[in-house]
């Protein structure tokens, strides 16, 4: 497809193997093919017909995923702005030529727009992400810009510019009350973190792997490290932690994993991974994210048990 090529640089090639795995009703719906992107398999979903209902697609993809053991790709000639939101809810990846590509497995989220979309959307700035979780975690509702101002740190300046672009997305809505102004939402933060999960990046950056006795400082603990202490997950073997900052170790860390008995990896975040928690681990939510593209079915179980929780302790704080 040139349009990747194009616009992201992807080196794309198109592989003539037929597979004789997929289910007749499947084949009556997309003409199937076969694709690798930077060298990583995947299958592109042509519809031949009217695209069935969302939930239908996501199971024909869950299908396809699971008989060839790669991604598919929904690729279309139009999408409408609902379409678009029901897709990116249920993290299902789709190319829309000359306008949309949204491929989570690879990263990559690049729109302009949907046909009939009034405006365009974009990913969450990390003021925006960081202000968004900490709304939720608030439990919704009314909340004031000086009390996330106080508790993320943020300059009132960045805090407006954070809260512009998620009224802007239709996340959130804003009103001055008095010298006040509020956060408000007519969604549940369950709701709410669904609806806002296709514009949230993972906060990882990227990660480096550093000797345990060179890092002597106390960071907080992330990836399956974290996940091991929020669930019943086992430990991994080398702990992951998270800085905002990794510069002070960096000149003697290496990108790649080589003694897992004694180094760390530590995650680079958009964000001060210290902003939304009080214990030894990054918080839920942005470690919900940073995970939600592991395919690890003990992984996916264990976060999702570890949303419920989430979502129950802040809906009894709400009663």
């Amino acid at each position: 497809m040139d349009y990747l090529k194009r616009v992201l640089g992807i080196h794309t090639v198109y592989q003539n193997e037929e597979s004789k795995a997929i289910p007749n009703f499947i084949d009556a719906r997309y003409k199937l093919q076969k694709v690798t992107l930077d060298g990583k398999q995947s299958i592109f979903l042509y519809p031949k017909t009217e695209l069935d209902s969302i939930n239908a697609v996501k199971k024909h993809m869950e299908r396809v995923e699971k008989t060839e053991h790669a991604p598919a790709v929904l690729v279309l000639n139009r999408l409408s702005y609902r379409q678009k939101e029901y897709l990116l809810r249920d993290h299902i990846p789709f190319i829309v030529e000359g306008k949309q590509i949204y491929l989570p497995f690879m990263a990559i989220y690049l729109q302009e727009r949907c046909d009939g979309e009034s405006h365009e959307l974009t990913a969450l700035l990390p003021s925006s992400q960081l202000l968004l979780l900490f709304y939720i975690y608030h439990g919704c509702g009314e909340m004031t810009t000086s009390e996330a101002t106080r508790a993320l740190g943020f300059t009132s300046t960045s805090i407006s510019r954070a809260s512009r672009q998620l009224e802007e997305l239709g996340l959130i809505k804003t009103e001055k009350r008095g010298v006040q102004k509020l956060v408000l939402s007519d969604y549940t933060p369950k709701e709410l973190f669904a609806a806002a999960k296709g514009y949230m990046l993972s906060p990882v950056k990227r990660a480096i792997y550093v000797s345990q006795e060179r890092l002597n400082e106390n960071l907080l603990l992330s990836g399956y490290s974290a996940l091991a202490e929020y669930t019943m997950i086992n430990p991994p073997g080398m702990k992951t932690v998270a800085s905002e900052s990794v510069a002070a170790w960096e000149a003697g860390a290496s990108h790649k994993l080589q003694n897992a008995e004694d180094q760390v990896m530590v995650e680079l975040w958009r964000y001060d991974p210290g902003r939304l928690v009080t214990n030894e681990c990054v918080d839920r939510l942005s470690l919900a994210l940073a995970l939600k593209d592991d395919r690890d079915e003990r992984v996916e179980d264990a976060v999702k048990g570890m949303l419920e929780k989430v979502w129950e302790e802040i809906d009894g704080k709400r009663t």
